[in-house]
């Protein structure tokens, strides 16, 4: 079958993106990513995520920042409950970012 139009990709979308595609009306090819690629394309997606979030900086941008941080945490074995235990842990050590503190200088004798 030929088609009138055919838009090429090459990027991790969602799991329900083919599905929304084709009852849109239109039809896609896909593959399933082996576990080097996947974790590879997690990584792009991140910067893509986050680039859009720079120029659009709401909230459905930071939702997606955290869907693929959640992914890609996933993917490399760990699970949301350790990525939090790091992050508080982080947080009590060092604090968060609530108190809005930019570093200017630090001086040594």
């Amino acid at each position: 079958m030929e088609y009138k139009k055919v838009t090429k990709y090459r990027k991790l979308v969602r799991d329900r993106i083919p599905e929304i595609i084709e009852l849109s009306g239109k039809t896609c090819s896909t593959e399933v990513l082996s576990d080097e690629e996947y974790l590879h394309m997690l990584d792009t997606k991140l910067d893509e995520e986050l680039a859009e979030y720079h120029k659009d900086q709401n909230i459905e941008e930071l939702a997606d920042l955290l869907e693929v941080v959640r992914a890609a945490a996933i993917a490399r074995g760990y699970t949301l409950e350790d990525l939090e235990r790091v992050r508080a842990e982080k947080a009590a050590k060092r604090g968060g970012f609530e108190k809005r503190i930019l570093l200017k200088e630090v001086y040594e004798d």
